[in-house]
Parts: structure tokens; C-alpha cells; sequence
């Protein structure tokens, strides 16, 4: 495709920096409505399929799958026991990269961590700097949120709500599901709104085993509700239907883009409307700010390559870096008018910071399955969701909000959930036997977005273009671990319940940031005390700038947000171009 150039004389409608589900979702609403809109992302635009490569078998690869010597991948222990930046203790790694980056098939896609330091309390912050972000590597689960979210604080007093409520989002949910294709079941739950799906996938046995038990205890268990397109999407040339043919259980995409990443859903198309100019290698550094009016001009950025600085223009500002490279900006753009940081007159920027907790879990196996004929599951997108039961209609004793499970079962390319060690023919038929009689399931578990958790910009520390860095000011609480104890004995009552044998119950709370999942630094609000953004992602200070990424988050529910965040954005951006139309901004 044609792709317009940079043009720094020219003030663009719109500047969106990140290309991610936000930024792409925005550069799509956007350039839909006709404006002109540059769309800023501070990594490279990768040759994605060759770096997934979902069809090599791991025996073609030189390392098996895995990192080559220079590199190494921070483990568990590695976060518990060193302090960020992770330097000393690693001098034999010339490449070193968040837990997420342990394949072959995504080192070039998760940042170096040298060159992306952070500090303060421990947490594993996985970034991914290239064209798309982190929909290059995304788990795929795509949830809408409920008025059990939005109003939570309603319920239970903790926090505060949403400026919005289920009913104001939903027709949006309805456009992505639409637009992006999404797999899934119909169940009727009021606390986990039913989407427009496409045709789903099949449980396999071990899980309808689980599906069928849990009926019983008044628990649903449901397929997973993934963002790809099983039937295709007849409007979009760059999205394949999903043939189950890949090696989906990588740490990695879709190279066929069956799954929902966003170049090939979002960004594609809004260039083919010649309304968008894409720069890659640009690492924003401050957003820029008139001073006689107030309002945000623009912003610097550097060319990751050259080193050369830039200054570009645009009537509207959008941030969509993820929460926290967008928090880092907002903190770093200070001014005379904006001493505390852009849009922080509240002193709320950096704070209310929230994700999902991560590690309690169960395996088991199915022992009527043992010795039964393998299946293909390699090519399923997902197992299977088991939606939220706790502080729905009955309040539990010792923590609020809530809990789900993520889970699957079946034979993969290399055998799960066994622990049979050994050598030789003897062993290779004992793991053949049993791989695809294990079944494994891991919660996720609301973290509360308090005050006191948050980010703010390290005083010494700064990146590889000389950008002053990000400190953390971060720990789970009381409730987060309470829940986690419930995660831990629930999942395996579950277990035992369905017949399986326990094979292993996992206690341990994974560092923050495990989850992937980080949000609320910015938070939408009504009161600009207390708030950041205004219910369509709008500064309550900068009128024409808008935080349209998971920063946005009053709380964090227990859902994976991917979906909530398009939706959200796409919301805002409908709003944008109206208020831009009339002049507004």
C-alpha cells in the first residue's frame, strides 16, 4: 500500500501515539470520520509473519523454540530476589527480556529491558515496541465488563464507579465484536455480558467432564471467548478465518491473523483510506502545550534509529501507549501552566493503579483418558473460561470483588502438566500415555485500585534516548491476598468434584504485573478532584486531549480488558470527531 510521508510543516487533526488495540482503534474511528491523523509508534513495523512462524516445529528451530545463548529471559525467582533495572546478575546476557520473552518467536517483539529501565518496587513489566504492540502477543481472551464493574462501588463500597454503566458501552462492544470477529458461547450471565460470536471451538473431554460438574455446584463453565474470526470477515482483506492449524499456545500471534492484532484489523484499513500517515521509530517524550491557550499542540519525539529530534502538530492529541508509557508522558510533560504534569491538577496521574492477580491454580488429569488416542489441540485458540462466581448474589466473608479461571486440556506440542522424569523408550511412552489426560487451570483476581498504588518518574534513571524513566510504588494488599488463598482451595474442590486426580495445586501469588494486565492511572471520573478523564477519556484540563488506553480504568475487574478497552475508545473516538466537527476542541 501507498503510505503518505511525515510532513512537519503540516498540523495534522490528530496525533495518536501507540499502535496498539488502542492506538489502532483510534486511528480506525478517526480516519473512518475523515480526519487526518498521524499515528506515532515508538518501535519498528516488523516482518510479523516471519517472526511467528506458528507452522515450524520445534525441531526445525536451532534452539528448539527458545532463546538463543545471548539472551535470556527474567524468571520468577529473578523477580522476586533482584531489584529493577535488572543489570547486575545478568552480564553474560547480551539481550535481556521480561518473563514473556523466553521464545525465539518473540524476542524481537518484547523490548529489551536494558534499554527500557525502570525502577522502585518489583514488577514485571511486559512491553512490547513494534507496530501493533502488544496484540503481537495477547492471550486472546476477549470479555465485556458488566454493571457489576462499573457500579461496583455500589455494591460494596470500595472505590469508586464508573461514569458509565453497562447500557452506555454496549452498542460498542456490539461494533468491535463485529468488526474484529470473536468466538464464543451465548450463557445468559448478568455479571458476563454474552457478545456476537462467531462459531466457536468444542470443548474436548476432559474439560466437558469439568463443564458438567461444575452445573451442579451452580458454577459455569464456558468455551473461550476468543477475539478471532472463525468464519472470517468479509470487510477485511487482511484477516484470515482460523483454520486451528498453528501452534497457538506460543508466546506469540496469529500469522495467518485469524486472532485480532492490530495492523492487520485496524491499522491496514485506516490507511487504506489515505486519511492516516504511520511513523514508526518514533519515541514520544512530552507532549507539547501552548502557552497562551492552554491546550496541547503536539509532541517531541525521537527517532529510536538516528537519535534526531522532532517536533510534530495536531489539533487533537490522542495517547494510546498503553497505561503506563502514556502515564510516563503525561508526568513527563510539564510546564509553567502544568507544574504537577499534563491533565494533573487532580494529582490522581500515576495513581489508582490495578491489574489482575495471577498463580493460584490447579493440574489434574482425567484418568479415563489415559492411554486414549491423542487429539490435535495445538490449534485451538483458547480452552475454556470459568466465569466469576464469588460477591455476585452472596457476599464472601473475607474479601471482595472477584475471580476466573483460565484454563484447557488436550495434547500439545510438547506435554503438559506431567511431572514423569526419565529417559528412553520407557519414558517416552508413560509421557504418550498420559499427555492428554492433564487438564490445568489458573485464576485471575481483581486488584483493588487504591491510592497508594502508583508510579511516578524516577529522578536519576533514564532510558536508552534519555528519557527519564518510570518508578513503581506498587504491592498486592490484604484483599488480593485473601482471594488468593479462596483461588487456591476453590480450584482444587472444583477438581476433585469433576473426579480428576490432583496432580498439583499451585499457592504461589506471581509478581505484580504477571497479569499483563495494567490499568487505572489515569481514571475517568465525573468530579476532576478525584479524577483525570471525563467519561469519553477527555483531560477535565486539556479539553482537545484524550487518554483513550487502559489507564482510563476506574477499577480493574476481573476480566481480561483488551476487549473493553477497544470498545471504550471506540466510544471516545465517535465523540472526538463530533466535537471536532462543531469546533469544540
Amino acid at each position: 500500500m501507498a503510505e503518505p510521508q511525515l510532513d512537519l510543516s503540516k498540523t495534522y487533526d490528530a496525533i495518536v501515539v501507540g499502535s496498539g488495540a488502542a492506538g489502532g482503534m483510534a486511528a480506525h474511528v478517526l480516519t473512518s470520520h475523515g480526519m487526518q491523523v498521524l499515528l506515532l509508534e515508538a518501535g519498528k513495523k516488523l516482518p510479523i509473519e516471519q517472526e511467528l512462524r506458528s507452522m515450524e516445529w520445534p525441531y526445525d528451530n536451532a534452539h528448539r523454540g527458545y532463546l538463543p545463548p545471548e539472551s535470556h529471559s527474567l524468571t520468577f525467582n529473578e523477580y522476586t530476589i533482584r531489584n529493577p533495572p535488572y543489570g547486575p546478575g545478568f552480564e553474560k546476557a547480551k539481550h535481556l527480556h521480561s518473563y514473556v520473552g523466553s521464545s525465539d518467536y518473540v524476542k524481537n517483539i518484547v523490548v529489551d529491558e536494558r534499554e527500557h529501565p525502570f525502577t522502585g518496587t518489583n514488577y514485571a513489566w511486559v512491553r512490547a515496541r513494534c507496530l501493533g504492540g502488544k496484540t503481537n502477543i495477547w492471550g486472546r481472551l476477549a470479555l465485556r465488563l458488566s454493571d457489576y464493574d462499573f457500579k461496583a462501588k455500589s455494591r460494596d463500597g470500595f472505590g469508586e464507579d464508573w461514569p458509565i454503566s453497562y447500557s452506555d458501552i454496549a452498542p460498542y462492544y456490539d461494533k468491535v465484536d463485529l468488526y474484529l470477529g470473536i468466538i464464543g458461547v451465548k450463557e445468559n450471565l448478568p455479571h458476563l455480558p454474552d457478545g456476537i460470536f462467531q462459531r466457536p471451538q468444542k470443548l474436548n473431554c476432559a474439560e466437558v467432564t469439568l463443564k458438567q460438574s461444575l452445573q451442579k455446584m451452580g458454577r459455569v463453565l464456558t468455551q473461550y471467548r476468543a477475539g478471532v474470526t472463525s468464519e472470517g470477515l468479509k470487510h477485511n482483506k487482511y484477516r484470515s478465518r482460523c483454520y486451528g492449524r498453528g501452534a497457538c499456545e506460543r508466546k506469540g500471534g496469529c500469522d495467518i491473523h485469524a486472532a485480532f492484532d492490530s495492523p492487520t484489523g485496524l491499522i491496514y484499513p485506516a490507511m487504506d483510506t489515505g486519511s492516516l500517515t504511520l511513523r514508526t521509530n518514533a519515541v514520544v517524550r512530552e507532549v507539547t502545550v501552548d502557552p497562551e491557550t492552554g491546550k496541547a499542540s503536539g509532541v517531541q519525539f525521537i527517532d529510536s534509529q538516528t537519535m534526531k529530534d522532532y517536533a510534530v502538530h495536531a489539533k487533537v492529541v490522542v495517547l494510546a501507549a498503553s497505561t503506563l508509557e502514556s502515564t510516563r508522558l503525561l508526568l513527563l510533560s510539564k510546564s509553567r501552566l502544568y507544574p504537577k504534569g499534563l491533565a494533573n491538577s487532580s494529582g490522581h496521574v500515576g495513581h489508582n493503579f490495578c491489574e489482575h492477580l495471577m498463580g493460584p491454580g490447579v493440574t489434574g488429569r482425567a484418568k479415563d483418558l489415559i492411554a486414549k488416542p491423542s487429539t490435535l489441540d495445538d490449534g485451538r485458540p483458547g480452552g475454556f473460561y470459568l466465569t466469576r462466581f464469588r460477591n455476585l448474589s452472596e457476599k464472601h466473608p473475607k474479601f471482595i470483588r472477584g475471580y476466573g479461571f483460565e484454563g484447557g486440556s488436550g495434547c500439545g506440542m510438547f506435554p503438559h502438566g506431567t511431572d514423569v522424569h526419565g529417559f528412553g523408550a520407557s519414558f517416552k511412552e508413560e509421557v504418550r500415555k498420559n499427555q492428554g489426560a492433564y487438564i490445568s487451570m489458573g485464576a485471575f483476581g481483581e486488584v483493588l485500585a487504591r491510592y497508594e498504588n502508583y508510579v511516578d518518574i524516577d529522578p536519576v534513571l533514564r532510558d536508552k534516548w534519555g528519557i527519564p524513566a518510570l518508578r513503581f510504588h506498587y504491592k498486592f494488599g490484604d484483599n488480593e491476598h485473601r482471594m488468593a488463598e479462596d483461588m487456591k482451595e476453590t480450584s482444587q474442590e472444583m477438581f476433585e468434584a469433576a473426579g480428576f486426580e490432583i496432580v498439583r495445586v499451585s499457592s504461589r501469588v506471581l509478581t505484580e504485573g504477571w497479569s499483563i494486565h495494567e490499568l487505572g492511572t489515569a481514571r475517568m471520573g465525573t468530579d476532576p478532584k478525584t479524577s483525570v478523564l471525563n467519561q469519553f477519556q477527555q483531560s477535565h484540563d486539556v479539553k482537545n486531549l484524550f487518554v483513550v488506553d487502559g489507564s482510563a480504568f476506574v477499577s480493574a475487574s476481573c476480566q481480561n480488558p483488551t476487549w473493553t478497552i477497544m470498545s471504550l475508545c471506540w466510544r471516545s473516538c465517535d465523540y472526538l470527531a463530533d466535537e471536532f466537527r462543531k469546533g469544540n476542541l
